[in-house]
Parts: structure tokens; sequence; C-alpha cells
């Protein structure tokens, strides 16, 4: 593992992943894993698959703030009951969404996306800024806290 990030090329990665037919979340992590050089599976991106559109589709939770979200737990999150690390993850997920709210003007995908086809040009380009935003803040976090 590495903490001696380009943030332009991490940026760069996630975007052209995101073009390349990875959603919002699977990008998010990709660019995670790859920059940071993490020994982590595949199945970790697969895992994030369910999140893009809200859900699934349902409109919830954008899935930029869902697959930052993972990369902060795979870091600081816990795997055993009662581990009182939780606090710090869950203060930092709730940094990223503060940060994620404010930057991008809500959470919800439905909300985000309001009157934009799902395939439309105008989407994929706010959903890429989104995407190139939130990596970085994730990464950022990540570093700092290191």
């Amino acid at each position: 593992m590495t903490t001696d990030i380009n943030m332009e090329q991490l940026q760069k990665d996630a975007v052209d992943i995101f073009h390349s037919g990875f959603a919002c979340s699977e990008s998010i992590i990709y660019a995670i894993k790859k920059n940071f050089e993490l020994d982590m599976s595949d199945d970790a991106i697969a895992m994030s698959s369910g999140f893009p559109w809200g859900l699934g589709g349902g409109g919830c939770i954008c899935g930029a703030l869902a697959g930052g979200t993972m990369c902060i737990g795979y870091f600081f999150g816990r795997s055993t009951p009662g581990d009182k690390k939780i606090n710090r993850c869950f203060a930092l997920t709730n940094e990223l969404h503060d940060y994620f709210k404010a930057a991008c003007g809500g959470t919800c995908c439905r909300v985000l996306t309001q009157g934009m086809e799902r395939n439309s040009p105008e989407r994929k380009a706010q959903c890429t800024q989104f995407v190139a935003d939130t990596v970085k803040k994730v990464a950022e976090i990540i570093i700092r806290e290191l």
C-alpha cells in the first residue's frame, strides 16, 4: 500500500473507468484500489455494483457517495462486534457525507439528477464531476487519517 497519491491521476483513473463502463460506486473503489496499491480483491468492486442510480435504480443514495463510504470502511471499519473503532469510521463517513451534500447539492440520486435522462450527456457530465470530486475527498480523508 502507498499513500503517495497523485490526486490528478486518481481522479483521471476514476473518470476514465467511469467512462469505460463502470458506474459511479465501482469507479470510486477501482481508483482507490489502484492508486493506493491495495491488496484488495476485485470482489469489493463487485460488492458495490448494486449502488449505482440510487441503489439499483431506486434513486436513493448517490453511488459515488456509497462507493466512497465503502472505501472509508475498508480502511477504518470494524470486523468484530463491539470494536470501538466504529466511532472513527462513523465520524469519517459523516465528514464525507457532509462534504458531498455541500459540494453536490444533496445525497439522493433522484434529487441530484432530477429532470435528466439516465444516459444523457448532461447527466453523464454531472456524475463524472461527482465521481472526480468524491474520489479526491475520499483519498484526502484516508491519507490524513492513516
